[in-house]
């Protein structure tokens, strides 16, 4: 998603740089993230301390190394850090069997040593390749919307096409991504779910 000028810039500190990954990552990072956090103020402040702990390592940035996979890491090891906490200070956390299941299933594969890569790698790929197979037009759509997070009004006039179609596209697009994901990954299917929504 971000390409290495990008990277670079975010390592040499450009605040411009930050906001367009801020941009663009928020709203899939706040799906992940509540799917462990039901509590809006407690999802946003972790997510806003996971992007305090990105900005104040920017020097530290691999320019090999995606940018959506360290956020999601830095965002996930927040959301297991406060669920630790949160179980300490009382018997039960409120969340439904699925979501725990999920959690542990995150967990494992990061202590399984045998993976070589992350959960969040091996997802952002599959994403990416269930983006590139989509029909030219629905792709371009996708991306315009969801990825560039452009008004549907702006995507529509820049393609010509009425805003209903560019309702569709993005509609199809997100039913067949997460089809393939969650057929790749039946353990994460609500995660998957609440990152497309």
């Amino acid at each position: 998603m971000f390409d290495t000028n990008i990277k670079l810039e975010l390592k040499k500190g450009n605040p411009e740089a930050f906001k367009e990954v801020f941009r663009l990552l928020y709203p899939r990072l706040k799906g992940y993230c509540k799917l462990f956090i039901p509590s809006g103020n407690e999802a946003e402040d972790i997510i806003q301390e996971s992007f305090i702990a990105f900005w104040e390592k920017h020097s530290q940035i691999d320019v090999s190394q995606r940018i959506e996979s360290l956020m999601f890491v830095i965002l996930r090891n927040r959301c297991l850090n406060f669920l630790k906490n949160k179980k300490l200070n009382s018997e039960k956390i409120s969340l439904e069997q699925l979501k725990v299941e999920e959690l542990q299933y995150l967990y494992q594969l990061d202590l399984n040593e045998k993976e070589e890569k992350s959960l969040e790698d091996m997802l952002v790929v599959s994403f990416q390749n269930e983006v590139n197979n989509l029909p030219e037009k629905m792709k371009a759509v996708f991306i315009k919307c969801k990825l560039e997070g452009k008004k549907q009004m702006e995507v529509a006039e820049e393609m010509g096409i009425s805003i209903k179609m560019v309702e569709k596209h993005i509609a199809k697009a997100k039913k067949q991504i997460q089809k393939s994901l969650i057929k790749q990954y039946p353990a994460l299917a609500l995660l998957i779910t609440m990152l497309l929504g």
